[in-house]
């Protein structure tokens, strides 16, 4: 192999992304970049020169690890396409900012998991020049700003398609582009298009940005946009999967492809033996509501071409309680035949919910999980490897029943390095250092008013006695982002921020501005526990305390979404959750109790470490068969994507 071909190599691995779950494929492009993977590698290959590719030519282990992956790229099966998965949202990598938060951090694993499984999975989404923003603090406040790109700068390749959705006096022409997670396709619909208006071309410009119209339209772009796409390339696709309702407008598409021969009552009938739905939230607000006088001209775009009456259109999204709102999730479970919540508590909740509106009350189940590969530390991983065996990433019972080989001495070995990790990180990015000594308390996720990130501020004492407490150190490190028209969010944002710059936190509280995945990842190898204080039932899932659970972090939360299910009362905590109907009673009662844990674990930590590290690998034993995406994915081939093709034949 020459300088040529290793370039080319170079660029095919890039392009799989499956250097996000690979830290020897990330070791081979870091070394091209001096040292650091702070960039898509499609960029590092670009720029490598030929005396840095002619070095890696005579480096004997990148050498074998390129053709080693290689081998696997050119040995995987050519799988036929037959489910699609359509997501607003795709947390692939930090240097792929095309995510929010949860929901596109999970389709990203779910993407992962079935590339492993070589699952007949496709993937539909849009791509976002300014993705979502980049967080600074100023003055106090969060700060958002939006660093443009390209799709080509982010692993995109051109397919070459361009498709059409019809809107209100015009179509809107979108291109198609191409990017491979593993081996699993994930299509990026972009309407940045001379063909376009001005305004057109910006229904992609930003993730979850714009006002209602704004919002329409890329759901629109999205569901429709979307079915067209995965035609154009050809994949005879059976099965689609509806994450929220967002893409909730592919029914449109479907019914546009049968409605002529069949009339609009049997091509509802026809496409509903493929369509399955997932509801993530149990919260109402969170479920997209359109206003009838801005849905209806869209609505009848489709309505005069097909000839049918508007009103039997609405219908399909008709809110069952909000008279003129369009009820996105509602039209989900109107016209799917399958759907389930992301976890045992959050199926509950859905059936109470939707109860009566379409296939509400038949809402199953399936919890959420974690792409293991992707979120276990390198240190873990090599040491889980090891002593457990591959198997461990696919949660595998067998593996991890093996963790009683993990000594005292090894347990604390990994967690020593990744407490380090997580340390320099803080000192890095604000300045702030944190005692070897003390408990880390780690605290991610979006700035959302039911999530509590202010919880303990009900307890401002006894929180700053704690944090005062040198024969017992404690750290909190707290992270996240506020959406940006969220005002109550980003209030509560900023009340973290002051008291972690207020000489009452006794720089023992800290705040890591622009949360992402990196910062993630070392927050979940670095935290000792994982705090987690949401009003019950309003998590739907959560997936941030299984990552710290795989990493060796303890959970200790409100028994809500995953931790409801998996709690057995020795594999982390459980803040006992009030009963009051009052929220200021309840929050005043769930501060007092989550500090009573919080003093229980400090004892533990500092007094008993032998209990303590036991109580690890206990966790590991109990948690790690259940919360990777492996077992997430599987349980949907097996109890949603199997059935449905079945159907759809």
């Amino acid at each position: 192999m020459d300088s040529i071909a290793l370039r080319d190599a170079l660029t095919r691995l890039a392009l799989s992304h499956r250097w996000t779950w690979s830290p020897e494929l990330r070791r081979v492009f870091a070394s091209l970049d001096g040292g650091e993977l702070n960039r898509h590698p499609i960029a590092i290959v670009g720029d490598a020169t030929t005396d840095a590719l002619d070095v890696a030519l005579g480096d004997t282990e990148i050498m074998e690890l390129v053709s080693s992956a290689i081998e696997h790229l050119d040995g995987a099966d050519e799988v036929t396409r037959t489910i699609a998965y359509f997501s607003p949202e795709f947390g692939v990598s930090g240097v792929i900012p095309q995510f929010s938060g949860g929901l596109g951090i999970l389709a990203g694993d779910h993407l992962k998991a079935a590339s492993d499984l070589n699952l007949p999975l496709a993937a539909v989404g849009l791509f976002y020049h300014e993705g979502f923003f980049r967080q600074s603090i100023e003055d106090g406040v969060q700060a958002e700003r939006y660093p443009a790109m390209t799709a080509e700068e982010i692993g995109a390749v051109d397919t070459g398609h361009v498709v059409q959705v019809p809107m209100p006096e015009r179509d809107v022409h979108a291109r198609v582009w191409r990017m491979d997670i593993g081996s699993t396709p994930l299509l990026l619909l972009d309407t940045d298009l001379a063909a376009n208006s001005a305004a057109d071309r910006k229904i992609t410009n930003r993730l979850y940005g714009g006002d209602r119209r704004h919002r329409l339209e890329q759901e629109l772009l999205l569901g429709v946009g979307g079915v067209r796409a995965l035609r154009a390339v050809g994949w005879p696709i059976s099965v689609y999967h509806l994450n929220e309702g967002h893409a909730g407008f592919l029914v449109l598409a479907l019914i546009d492809e049968t409605i002529e021969d069949e009339g609009l009552a049997v091509a509802l009938q026809s496409i509903k033996k493929g369509l399955v739905f997932t509801t993530h939230t149990p919260v109402p607000a969170g479920i997209d509501r359109f206003d009838r006088s801005l849905i209806t001209p869209y609505l009848e775009v489709w309505s005069e071409r097909w000839d049918v009456d508007l009103a039997d259109l609405w219908e399909l999204g008709a809110d069952p309680e909000r008279v003129g709102k369009f009820n996105m999730a509602a039209m989900g479970l109107r016209t799917a035949s399958a759907a389930n919540g992301v976890s045992k508590l959050h199926g509950e909740v859905s059936r109470k919910l939707f109860a009566g509106v379409g296939i509400g009350d038949e809402i199953g189940h399936i919890t959420n999980g974690v792409h293991a590969r992707t979120w276990v530390s390198e240190d873990n991983q090599a040491v889980f490897d090891r002593v457990l065996g591959s198997g461990w990433s696919e949660g595998s019972v067998q593996s991890w029943n093996k963790v009683d080989a993990l000594t005292d001495a090894a347990v604390g070995a990994l967690r020593h390095i990744g407490s380090l990790r997580l340390s320099q990180m803080v000192q890095d990015a604000v300045g702030a250092r944190i005692n070897p000594e003390a408990l880390v308390v780690g605290f991610a996720r979006r700035f959302a008013t039911y999530k509590r990130a202010t919880l303990l501020f009900n307890e401002l004492d006894r929180l700053q006695a704690m944090l005062n407490d040198d024969d017992r150190p404690i750290h909190f490190v707290f992270a996240g982002k506020a959406h940006p028209a969220d005002v109550p969010g980003k209030a509560l944002l900023a009340k973290v921020v002051e008291f972690a710059n207020s000489e009452e936190s006794n720089g023992r509280f800290t705040f890591v501005p622009d949360y992402g995945i990196d910062i993630a990842r070392h927050m979940y190898e670095g935290s000792d526990v994982w705090l987690n204080t949401p009003v019950r039932p309003r998590e739907a899932s959560g997936t941030s305390g299984e990552k710290a659970a795989l990493n060796g972090g303890l959970n200790c939360s409100i028994l809500d979404g995953w931790w409801a299910e998996m709690f057995d009362g020795q594999n982390g905590w459980a803040i006992p959750a009030s009963e009051a109907e009052d929220p200021l009673v309840r929050d005043a009662a769930e501060a007092a109790a989550t500090l009573d844990v919080l003093d229980a674990i400090l004892a533990e930590y500092h007094d008993s470490p032998v209990e303590f590290v036991g109580r690890i690998r206990h966790a590991w034993r109990t948690l790690g068969p259940q919360v990777t995406a492996a077992r997430m994915v599987s349980d949907y081939r097996d109890e949603i994507y199997g059935p449905a093709l079945q159907r759809a034949i």
